[in-house]
């Protein structure tokens, strides 16, 4: 039996590529989100796209406030999804039991779709700050279980 089979009938790994994909395609809407802001803002940050606007182009290079917000939950999704896809493969790889491991990924994925959700409304704080703190916590987790179950010193 070759190794991609073999991960494609655990069902640690595929409950991991399963959440790996969800909170992968929620930060790739991020950027058509961006774009939605920028147009409806009239906020560019490149003069070729503020040109496309015709009449003064240093009325539309500019940045703004909403298209900045957008720009920020973007660049945490950044921060904390890419470090989740590493830290999920080798904890996924390392024999968790499935319970578990659903636990850490159904968390984090929420964590990171409610984080957006608070973000851009934008909810009172401490929801961001909760939300936030919910992902990190999970991927310090899986960090630490997989060193606990694998430590090679």
């Amino acid at each position: 039996m070759s190794v991609v089979t073999q991960l494609a009938e655990n069902d640690v790994f595929r409950a991991y590529t399963t959440y790996a994909a969800i909170v992968l395609l929620k930060m790739i809407v991020m950027s058509p989100i961006t774009a939605y802001y920028r147009m409806t803002r009239k906020a560019f940050a490149n003069p070729e796209d503020a040109a496309m606007r015709g009449g003064d182009i240093k009325k539309y290079l500019r940045t703004d406030q909403d298209v900045e917000r957008v720009r920020r939950c973007h660049l945490n999704d950044l921060e904390n999804i890419v470090p989740f896809i590493g830290l999920g493969l080798v904890y996924a790889l390392s024999n968790p039991d499935l319970h578990v491991a659903l636990l850490h990924f159904r968390i984090f994925a929420g964590s990171r779709v409610l984080h957006t959700i608070s973000y851009l409304v934008p909810l009172p704080q401490p929801s961001r700050a909760l939300t936030f703190s919910a992902g990190l916590l999970v991927n310090v987790s899986m960090a630490y279980a997989t060193l606990r179950s694998v430590c090679y010193l």
